[in-house]
């Protein structure tokens, strides 16, 4: 069964970017246009991973990251939190909200998958700073 992955990104030129390179990967993944829609389909559907937009409008990703975290099935579940911003400014907010990871948009393709086949194979993430 494959591992099902939950995009949350309201920029659609940026989500259709996203899906060619997740095409790739192992993953069924799923779209969500806002953090309000993610929040709905993750209490529909139980994900292996979610990826989540920053700043997004109705919820922004930081709050999303938070309410994932009280749901039973994602309070271990790694969530990639993606930025446009300074990641020395978003990074310790993402953390603290729940996210895994933080990383810089536009994301590079190959580490995207990189990191996607690792959590693939072991379902964990390596802690922020051993990523640098």
């Amino acid at each position: 069964m494959p591992l099902k992955l939950l995009l949350v990104e309201d920029n659609p030129a940026t989500r259709l970017a996203l899906l060619d390179v997740l095409e790739q990967s192992a993953y069924c993944v799923t779209c969500a246009n806002d953090g309000l829609d993610g929040l709905n389909q993750a209490k529909q559907s139980d994900f292996d991973v979610v990826i989540v937009d920053h700043k997004m409008p109705l919820m922004d990703g930081l709050t999303l990251c938070r309410n994932l975290r009280e749901l039973n099935h994602y309070q271990q579940t790694p969530l990639l939190l993606l930025t446009t911003q300074d990641l020395s400014q978003v990074e310790p907010l993402a953390v603290k909200a729940g996210a895994d990871l933080c990383l810089a948009k536009p994301v590079e393709g190959v580490r995207l998958l990189e990191l996607l086949s690792d959590l693939s194979a072991t379902q964990t993430l390596y802690p922020v700073n051993d990523l640098r």
